[in-house]
């Protein structure tokens, strides 16, 4: 599935749901658990750093709103919860779109034990200059580099999240990425 594991990490998330369903919160808990921090790496990256743990914290909800609703037999659980993540990222921006939005923001909070300052300062510039970059391209583009380099996930869930097939993904993608290094190059980064 989406998050990486076995197929027994997905068959325990699918009973995991089911409980969540009877309205179990300690199920829902570790639900919460698996997913949060690939749909704040989804997140972040798409919206302004001060709004994106707001707007994670809304996407748990309307999935604890709505799992009721969810059908294991439909899409798999991970590619609905990324499917509520995505739709609140659009309005996001729906409601943030006549409003001066400022893209540049501090960077993604570095949880490694890093403590080189030189280094630290570095790793966070690159992670401004990426999200400054990205900020630039087509939102298609944007989603599909934060799904594949950022959360890492295959060509076969990607595709199964934006309702494309691989192949037509595979193009994208590399449109996604030729579009990113014209950015990077305009901006003078390096590489």
């Amino acid at each position: 599935m989406i998050y990486k594991e076995s197929k027994n990490k997905s068959e325990e998330v699918e009973s995991l749901v089911l409980l969540a369903q009877d309205g179990d919160t300690n199920a829902f808990s570790k639900i919460y658990d698996v997913f949060v921090d690939q749909i704040y790496k989804y997140v972040f990256y798409r919206v302004k750093n001060e709004d994106a743990e707001d707007l994670v914290e809304n996407v748990f909800l309307k999935v604890w709103e709505n799992i009721r609703q969810y059908k294991s037999k439909q899409k798999s659980f991970s590619a609905w919860v990324f499917r509520i993540a995505h739709n609140l990222v659009i309005d996001y921006y729906r409601a943030t779109r006549d409003k001066n939005v400022e893209i540049l923001d501090e960077a993604m909070p570095d949880h490694t034990r890093e403590h080189n300052p030189i280094r630290v300062v570095e790793g966070k510039l690159d992670n401004q200059v990426l999200k400054t970059a990205l900020f630039k391209l087509k939102k298609q583009y944007q989603e599909i580099i934060v799904y594949k380099f950022i959360n890492e996930f295959s060509n076969t869930e990607i595709a199964e999240l934006i309702g494309k097939s691989e192949g037509s993904l595979r193009i994208l993608q590399f449109r996604a990425l030729k579009a990113l290094k014209k950015e990077l190059n305009e901006m003078g980064a390096s590489y």
